[in-house]
């Protein structure tokens, strides 16, 4: 090899070395490759008829106010788009059993619905009276039938704002006007406060402890309606109240039971009025010592009332099926004005109105679909003859007890005046009523 040969032989090795070196200094440069991670496994979705379950549903379509106890087991879901209602509730957490019926199918509308928009809710904000000359519910000169029958748009549909907010508590105002059959305009305000109940509160109100294995949720409301408009309401024109109504999933074995004060017929007047909607066959409503039981199994419409005189602060319900009892208690304050009357025809007494009512859904005529279905705990203040500027209340306590059959059977022993057995026991399920039921979801 000559010289020269060697020289150039000598330069391209270095040149080599040097194009080496540089590879791999941008090499080392270079971060590490991450490792590939491990596939992950999703959370399973919430059980079918949990509240959790609802809540994720009710999400997708609105806003949720979710309210519970510092322990998380007692929890409720609030709406403030649909009117600052109680949605549903739960004694025992997220997986917890969900209370409330909540109408899905119109729900996923976000739209109004004719006649009435049938959302659910466990606790909502309705004005009173329904029908008679007075009611609310029909236009003037209107028919009083259900082609005629038609919800206000401010109980109805949108939402209301939210004046405060706290863990166990959220209050709503919402101004409004309403006109009646009559062609009276009422300019109001709408005041309304949610409290979860803490556990002694919730002894205080059934005047007895649940049992230490029975999971318990409860939630108050206190609604107020102020006369906003510069005419007081009079009796001549028409007078309003406030009336709180609980939609609930109806089941075969799902009992509504109504107290009632015992006493002569000539003294305290009748035990019920049920005739709103045709009076129930005795297979789905009956009549005992202290108590009407009535069938909530959501196929066969029919509603009661309890008048003023033989009202005792009280109703509730007993599945059977889901060991759920359900406490519902109410302030019933003096009456001078009476209550307003919603039976659908001119009323000779639009104010022989009953305190607490009771409805079970079904279909509305024949080849109808009802509009749940669900079944109805409803209760109403006095009729309101309210100055400008004036106001009146309505306050409510709704319970739910799930557990052992002996336990809650100690509870409705206290409070309703009946055992569980009694009330399971009162207006059997048929079979028919059995297959017809639909789930409430």
């Amino acid at each position: 090899m000559t010289i020269c040969t060697r020289v150039v032989a000598c330069a391209l090795a270095l040149a080599a070395c040097a194009c080496g070196d540089g590879r791999n200094q941008r090499a080392a440069a270079l971060p590490p490759t991450p490792p590939t991670p491990a596939p992950t496994t999703p959370a399973p979705p919430p059980a079918p008829g949990s509240f959790a379950d609802d809540v994720q549903f009710l999400r997708a379509h609105t806003d949720v106010v979710v309210l519970q106890s510092p322990d998380g087991s007692a929890r409720l879901a609030i709406a403030p788009g649909y009117q600052g209602r109680v949605m549903t509730s739960t004694a025992a957490g997220e997986a917890g059993t969900s209370f409330g019926f909540i109408d899905r199918s119109v729900i996923a509308l976000d739209a109004r619905q004719p006649h009435m928009t049938v959302l659910g809710g466990e606790d909502r904000v309705w004005l009173g009276p329904e029908g008679g000359q007075f009611g609310l519910y029909f236009a003037p000169g209107a028919a009083f039938d259900t082609d005629h029958w038609q919800v206000p748009e401010p109980i109805d549909w949108g939402g209301w704002p939210v004046t405060s907010q706290a863990a166990d508590t959220i209050v709503f105002a919402e101004p409004m006007t309403v006109t009646n059959a009559s062609g009276t305009t009422f300019d109001l305000r709408v005041d309304r406060t949610i409290h979860l109940l803490a556990h002694d509160a919730i002894v205080q109100a059934l005047g007895t402890a649940p049992g230490p294995t029975t999971h318990v949720v409860g939630f108050e409301s206190d609604t107020r309606i102020t006369n906003t408009g510069a005419v007081a309401w009079t009796k001549h024109t028409g007078l309003v109240s406030i009336w709180i109504i609980g939609q609930m999933r109806p089941t075969p074995e799902t009992t509504i039971v109504v107290p009632f004060k015992t006493g002569s017929t000539r003294d305290l007047g009748p035990i019920l009025h049920d005739a709103y909607f045709g009076r129930p066959p005795a297979s789905r409503l009956k009549v005992g010592d202290g108590v009407v039981f009535f069938r909530a199994d959501g196929v066969s419409r029919g509603k009661i009332g309890v008048p003023p005189p033989r009202a005792r602060r009280v109703l509730g319900s007993y599945d059977a099926s889901g060991h759920v009892l359900t406490i519902i208690t109410f302030d019933m304050p003096p009456a001078p004005n009476g209550y307003v009357n919603s039976m659908w025809e001119h009323q000779a007494d639009p104010y022989a109105g009953d305190v607490a009512n009771a409805y079970n859904d079904g279909p509305l005529g024949p080849g109808q679909p009802p509009l749940g279905p669900f079944y109805e705990l409803e209760s109403s203040s006095p009729a309101a003859a309210l100055a400008s500027g004036e106001s009146m209340g309505h306050v409510r306590r709704t319970i739910h007890l799930q557990g052992p059959e002996a336990e809650l059977d100690a509870v409705s022993r206290a409070v309703l005046g009946v055992s569980v057995t009694d009330i399971a026991s009162a207006l059997p399920p048929s079979p028919a009523a059995a297959a017809a039921a639909q789930p409430a979801r």
